[in-house]
């Protein structure tokens, strides 16, 4: 496990491994210039072709913004993920289901300790502009404005005190408010926002960019794994082995990541709204996971910015919407809570779990399942619907066998060239709430749909038969250690 909790420390371990971590110094417009590059370098995911998986790429000079950088792409492959978690790449959901299981609350330190108040600067000085001090890039150039991608975002109830943390569409919309988009239902900071606006009352709010990895992975738990009133970084404790370090705001009554890059401070304004593409009138908001760009939202609730504290020569993390980034802070959280609700239900059974690249992390997961008897038969598409319920937003379901490689999706193609049939293993389940962004979940597209972002789930059972195992076992090669041959291997 590595020992290390801050994006600096990650950073120079990613620099000990040839082809996981390049810089760049030659200048780069973040207006839509640092995605288009990365696009080739290592976006990957469901960024339109050609894109590939490729290291993180730190940008040192960015217009605009000389005591910037701009650091793209931390986690866009499962196997940086690994090593900057400490556990290989197959395993991650384990880790994650281990680490819930696990918590480690996180701790208080003071402000003279924390690195993230290295800087300071105040929205009641002379001159602050949050689009001067942050070098939030743009994705494409349709985009509604410059977005922060990576900004972990940090509020309480105001009733009860619990806390929560998640990552949200955040975009910069004058000197001192930025805009942010919830997904209806789907956030408990949404609950909270909701609550202190039936009160009347602003929800203070700090947003941490620059963090330690576990933090990022373990903000994009959702329900039911981690409850209302879970606090996401006990995970990323538990995932690190030690509790991570909060400090108090200098303006609001809240706490942000004491190590991180950047730290926003504000309030969400109670009946605060705005258009989301008010500077530019593209209709657009930024690219998503689908590999679509969103549509900008008429009324998005408003941030009124207090303070922006940074370390000296600060590095603004980001990402590509729909990159491999957002697959693995999305998908693997996803496995974690998959894993946990079937093996609760059906211990040994679910043998792993891979949200892959094509679903977004959220869209689509492949199910290695074993049947140990004859009767196992049938509990396969079971676990299937326990994911289902682990995971809403979760759209189709590959189940295969426990000789199939579920993170290779050709092998998963070819369990369903070989042993699956349409018309008896697929299981429909219409007219479920889905995911609002998948533009195939809308009322024009199939006039049968109640509402917007209400789909037909799916499970494809790619198993075999228990009674005919024998007939289906693959071809059985000679084990040989191949490296007397090809030692360079």
């Amino acid at each position: 496990m590595p020992k290390y909790n801050s994006l600096r420390a990650a950073i120079e371990l990613l620099k000990k491994v040839p082809g996981q971590y390049m810089e760049t110094d030659v200048p780069v417009k973040p207006h839509a210039e640092i995605s288009g590059i990365y696009r080739y370098v290592g976006a990957g995911g469901t960024v339109k072709r050609p894109t590939k998986q490729g290291p993180a790429l730190m940008f040192n000079q960015v217009t605009g913004h000389e005591d910037a950088r701009v650091l793209i792409g931390l986690l866009a492959s499962r196997e940086r993920v690994g090593l900057l978690l400490g556990e290989k790449p197959e395993r991650l959901g384990f880790l994650l289901k281990e680490a819930v299981e696990h918590p480690i609350r996180p701790v208080v330190i003071s402000n003279a300790e924390a690195d993230c108040q290295e800087v300071k600067h105040f929205a009641a000085e002379e001159g602050f502009d949050i689009r001067k001090i942050l070098p939030a890039p743009t994705n494409t150039p349709e985009d509604a404005g410059p977005y922060i991608t990576m900004g972990m975002c940090y509020a309480s109830d105001v009733e009860t005190g619990e806390s929560d943390i998640t990552i949200h569409r955040l975009c910069l919309q004058s000197e001192d408010t930025i805009s942010m988009y919830f997904v209806p239902g789907a956030r408990h900071l949404g609950a909270f926002r909701e609550k202190a606006e039936a009160l009347g009352r602003p929800l203070p709010i700090s947003i941490s960019i620059g963090v330690d990895p576990a933090i990022e992975i373990a903000a994009c738990f959702e329900p039911p794994t981690t409850p209302i009133g879970f606090n996401e970084l006990s995970v990323a404790g538990a995932i690190r082995n030690s509790a991570v370090r909060l400090t108090n705001c200098l303006t609001i009554e809240e706490k942000c990541i004491a190590n991180a890059e950047y730290v926003i401070e504000g309030e969400l304004i109670p009946d605060s709204y705005i258009r989301e593409d008010i500077n530019t009138n593209t209709g657009k908001a930024m690219p998503e996971f689908p590999g679509y760009t969103g549509n900008a939202n008429q009324a998005v609730p408003l941030i009124k910015v207090k303070a922006v504290t940074h370390r000296e020569n600060p590095i603004m993390q980001t990402c590509i919407g729909p990159s491999e980034e957002h697959v693995n802070m999305a998908g693997i959280p996803t496995e974690a809570s998959i894993i946990q609700m079937v093996e609760r239900a059906m211990p040994g059974r679910l043998q792993n779990v891979y949200c892959c690249s094509a679903g977004g992390g959220k869209y689509m997961a492949v199910l290695q399942f074993k049947k140990r008897t004859q009767s196992d038969e049938g509990r396969q598409r079971q676990a299937a619907l326990l994911a289902f319920s682990a995971f809403s937003e979760l759209k189709h379901i590959f189940i295969v066998d426990e000789d199939v490689d579920p993170f290779d999706m050709n092998d998963v193609l070819f369990a369903m060239n070989t042993r699956y049939q349409g018309d008896i293993d697929t299981i429909f389940i219409p007219g479920v709430r889905c995911h609002p962004l998948d533009p195939s979940q809308k009322m024009e597209y199939n006039l049968a749909l109640r509402d917007n972002g209400i789909s037909c789930k799916m499970i494809f059972d790619c198993t075999v038969p228990y009674a005919q195992k024998k007939r289906f076992e693959r071809s059985k090669f000679l084990e040989v250690d191949y490296r007397k041959w090809c030692p360079e291997l």
